[in-house]
């Protein structure tokens, strides 16, 4: 062990003889409790810091039950149904949802609710339905619908089962333990609720004494998550406001913005707002509406923690919404810490890189649950997997902290799980020690992420649901993967902020995804004014890289509206009659370490160079990469990028073509190895070598001896690394 600290473990009752052991044998100076699981009562003198979970927004079944209007809720929208030749309609709106999880909110429901002809887009007039029946068997009737017209209902819905809650219930098999609460969770809008709130946080920190940090698990709105009528998730959206709604948060909404919401706002035709759709102006208000509220409501809650004597942590996930960590009012919260899951690399920065808190701490995978901690599982394959995406992120931008959830009596049951994660913790600390706790050296080039959330979404792009695998978006995922552990100084700009003037001083722009969604930018490209911003961008020697279908939406004569800039198009069925001889490049420097083609995952299809174009990948007749010089700069196109060490190479080596700096590659601490990455701390005269890969490793590593950017000579490292081995260098 180098050193100790700098880890969280949880702990639980039944565990008194083992914990001083495990503690001392990890080096945790930090415990902690899980959704499910009670502090014991040998945690005081365990000599450690302690994290208690704190749920401002359930808890109190008693309160729950007594203030059932205070229930949080959804909007949902019912399956669509067609009608018949004639005759009335009849919706059930329940169908396919969970009766656990969700009811109908019947409130004054003809005017929060909405039935839509989906042929039309046309809303139906309230006289022309009504609602019969209540909870399942809640049907609603349209007398008079138009013949073979699909239908739906965009209802208000109660909240009946805390989301998270349901979840961690159904994972862990507990739904049938009689000792076990379904908790209801209350509403912050509410009056009394909040009332509750306060008061309840203060009696809590009076009556726990031995608890250093309040680890908020978190605030008041759940990201949207849906269970189907067999209890399997129907919706994610990791992003997703559809449950911080409520009639008097929309009145309210209306008092301020002059302008009501109505329920497709939320529904958004079934697609609930999510963060690859365009975000529309009503919703980009909502978010922005919720987290001034939340904002200043948590603020008041921090400031109760505070005046107890302890440390406010949020946990960035849960009920998270509103507390956009990215957003402009989250620095006004007085948060001490944040906490969140590490699933990859990009997650890892997601926490690492907030502004505003004095430090941030990673819950690394896997999480102890029986789903994964049983016969059969693999636990140290995850904890491996985890570890070699986070260790490249956390050497760009460390975490403070790292730690463990669930329920460490079954992390025991693995002792060679245990052993692992204490090597883990070691490698951890020693990017401190020996890093100085400091961020290494980045290359000389500013690059930017160019899409519609802009700095709002800062890594967190392409994500449904955290950090889980999804077949159409681990080719543009891959990219901000790459990034993470990448020397480079990454920012996220909105098409607003390009249209402002904000791309002075960065070097290279990235638009990476899939056409008609928020990252690609869809009609965003229909506008002169940012199209022209880019192409002078580049006329004037900056760079430009697309990935996927960057720029796309078919309109004069194109669907990339800077082809001209890319010096490739994507042929969409119009243009068929247009004869092309595809040429394929030969070496180049973007290319120059691959070990295989390049894996451009789902990829883009029908990819066509323009003449100029130097086309350095074909699949057939589509292009997947290319390179192309406009004017005084540089446009580098890969038709889908997921994550994997030869394509984190590529994408390093495009962006240093792209500023035109691909002279100074070799001398700026790279390996000869695609497998090994390397940071450097000029402060401390150290270099970390990293082999990201599950085999032995032979490599050079080279770099000035000054660091980076320094003017000294460069020397020549030659290496043997064992698997997954991280090796320090003095340089």
């Amino acid at each position: 062990m180098t050193s100790t600290g700098r880890v969280t473990l949880p702990i639980e009752q039944g565990m008194d003889e083992q914990l001083p052991g495990i503690l001392a044998r990890l080096g945790a100076d930090a415990v902690r409790n899980s959704d499910g699981t009670w502090l014991p009562e040998i945690t005081p003198q365990l000599g450690v810091k302690v994290y208690e979970t704190y749920f401002p927004a359930r808890g109190n079944q008693e309160f729950a039950l007594a203030h059932l209007d205070a229930r949080p809720r959804f909007y949902l929208m019912s399956a669509r149904v067609a009608a018949g030749a004639e005759g009335a309609l009849e919706i059930d709106i329940m169908r396919g949802y969970l009766p656990l999880q969700v009811t109908p909110d019947f409130t004054d429901l003809y005017r929060w609710w909405e039935v839509i002809d989906r042929t039309t887009g046309d809303v139906v007039d309230v006289e022309g339905w009504s609602v019969s029946g209540e909870g399942t068997d809640t049907v609603v009737t349209i007398a008079a619908p138009a013949p073979f017209h699909v239908y739906t209902v965009n209802f208000l819905a109660w909240q009946v089962w805390d989301s998270t809650q349901m979840y961690n219930y159904t994972t862990n098999n507990w739904q049938e333990d009689p000792t076990r609460v379904r908790e209801i969770g209350y509403d912050a809008r509410h009056p009394q609720a909040w009332e509750f709130m306060q008061q309840s946080l203060r009696d809590w920190c009076v009556e726990r004494p031995e608890v250093d940090v309040v680890r908020f698990t978190t605030f008041f709105y759940h990201f949207t998550l849906v269970f189907n009528d067999l209890a399997k998730e129907k919706f994610v959206d990791w992003f997703g406001y559809s449950a911080s709604v409520s009639p008097r948060a929309m009145d309210a909404f209306e008092v301020e913005y002059g302008y009501a919401l109505r329920a497709e706002d939320f529904i958004d035709a079934g697609y609930y707002n999510s963060p690859f759709r365009s975000p529309s102006r009503h919703y980009r208000d909502w978010v922005d509406f919720q987290s001034r509220f939340v904002s200043s409501r948590v603020r008041t809650l921090v400031d109760i923690v505070h005046d107890a004597g302890k440390e406010a942590m949020m946990f960035l996930g849960d009920n998270w919404m509103g507390t956009e960590p990215y957003g402009q009012y989250f620095g006004d919260i007085g948060m001490d810490a944040v906490v969140g899951s590490v699933g990859s690399g990009a997650t890892c920065r997601m926490i690492s890189d907030i502004p505003g808190v004095k430090y941030s701490e990673g819950r690394f995978l896997p999480y102890f649950f029986p789903d994964v901690f049983t016969d059969g599982g693999d636990p140290l394959g995850e904890a491996n997997e985890s570890w070699l995406c986070a260790r490249r992120a956390i050497a760009r931008k460390p975490l403070d902290r790292i730690g463990y959830g669930g329920y460490l009596s079954l992390a025991v049951k693995f002792p060679d799980f245990v052993a692992r994660v204490e090597e883990i913790c070691d490698e951890f600390r020693a990017i401190h020690d020996l890093g100085g706790g400091l961020r290494p050296e980045n290359a000389p080039i500013r690059v930017a992420i160019v899409n519609a959330w802009g700095s709002l979404r800062t890594w967190q792009t392409h994500m449904v649901a955290h950090a889980l695998w999804y077949k159409q978006i681990y080719s543009y995922l891959g990219v901000i993967e790459s990034l993470s552990g990448l020397p480079f100084d990454v920012e996220w700009m909105s098409f607003d902020d390009v249209r402002a003037g904000s791309l002075d001083g960065v070097d290279v722009v990235l638009n990476v995804g899939a056409a008609n969604t928020a990252f690609s930018g869809g009609d965003e490209w229909l506008d002169a004014d940012l199209t022209s911003a880019l192409r002078r961008h580049v006329a004037l020697g900056g760079g430009l890289i697309g990935i996927g279908e960057p720029t796309a939406v078919p309109a004069n004569g194109a669907f990339f509206q800077l082809s001209d800039v890319f010096g490739v198009d994507k042929e969409i069925g119009w243009s068929q009659s247009t004869n092309r001889y595809p040429v394929a490049h030969g070496e180049h420097f973007i290319t120059a370490d691959l070990r295989d083609r390049v894996d451009v995952g789902e990829g883009a299809g029908d990819i066509f160079g323009i003449d100029g174009a130097e086309l350095l990948q074909l699949d057939g007749t589509s292009v997947d990469v290319a390179a192309h010089t406009a004017g005084a700069g540089r446009a580098v196109y890969v038709a889908g990028l997921p994550y994997n060490a030869d394509n984190t190479r590529l994408l390093h080596r495009a962006i240093y073509w792209a500023a035109g700096r691909e002279q100074e590659f070799s001398s700026h601490w790279t390996s000869t190895n695609v497998d090994v990455e390397v940071a450097v701390f000029p402060a401390t005269r150290k270099a970390l070598v990293m082999n990201n890969s599950t085999r032995a490793a032979s490599t050079v590593v080279a770099g000035r001896s000054s660091g980076m950017l320094g003017d000294g000579d460069v020397v020549v490292h030659r290496l043997e690394l064992d698997a997954m081995e991280s090796r320090w260098l003095d340089i």
